[in-house]
């Protein structure tokens, strides 16, 4: 469990270094990006490896609805992040869509995944994801004015969502999580 901790705590921290400690973080530079990246790569592991190892009470399990409920979430979480990397038209109704993909890919994670790690893993992402929206809003303020928005961006949004559904849909299958029940 150690590892799940220390691995939320780096990614927690890393993450939150431009807003809390912004001096420090400028004293980097560019270098700076190179040290987030770098202690990104590592905290997802040190989370991967912790939660694999991680044992604890299980106080529920999976069910037919919970993981469709799950699917779904997961599939609108990660169109918010492609619609966030194309600025489409729901990223003038949600200020912080990759953040906001964070904080509901955690909750249809903890949805069908009941049991002690799970809380640690996604409890703790979505705890980060919600203190970054909260540090983020109060260093900048509102946001400006929203832009006109292609339909080919949408459409780009859709297509990344169904190959990123895909492709982590077979991780899954091959780590032994069949995300389909």
């Amino acid at each position: 469990m150690l590892l799940l901790i220390v691995g939320i705590a780096a990614w927690s921290a890393v993450h939150l270094w431009k807003r809390l400690a912004p001096a420090s973080r400028a004293k980097f530079g560019e270098k700076g990006k190179l040290v987030v990246a770098v202690v990104s790569v590592l905290s997802i592991a040190l989370m991967v490896l912790g939660y694999r190892a991680a044992e604890g009470t299980v106080y529920w399990g999976r069910t037919p609805a919970l993981t469709g409920i799950n699917n779904l979430l997961m599939v609108l979480s990660f169109y918010l992040f492609a619609a966030s990397g194309a600025k489409t038209k729901i990223t003038k109704m949600i200020r912080h869509p990759q953040l906001t993909a964070v904080k509901v890919f955690a909750v249809a994670h903890l949805l069908v995944n009941g049991d002690t790690p799970s809380f640690v893993l996604f409890g703790g992402l979505l705890a980060w994801a919600v203190a970054e929206v909260i540090v983020i809003n109060r260093a900048t303020g509102p946001r400006g004015p929203y832009h006109a928005v292609p339909v080919k961006k949408e459409i780009t949004a859709v297509i990344a969502t169904v190959v990123v559904v895909a492709v982590v849909s077979a991780i899954h299958i091959a780590l032994g999580y069949n995300p389909f029940g």
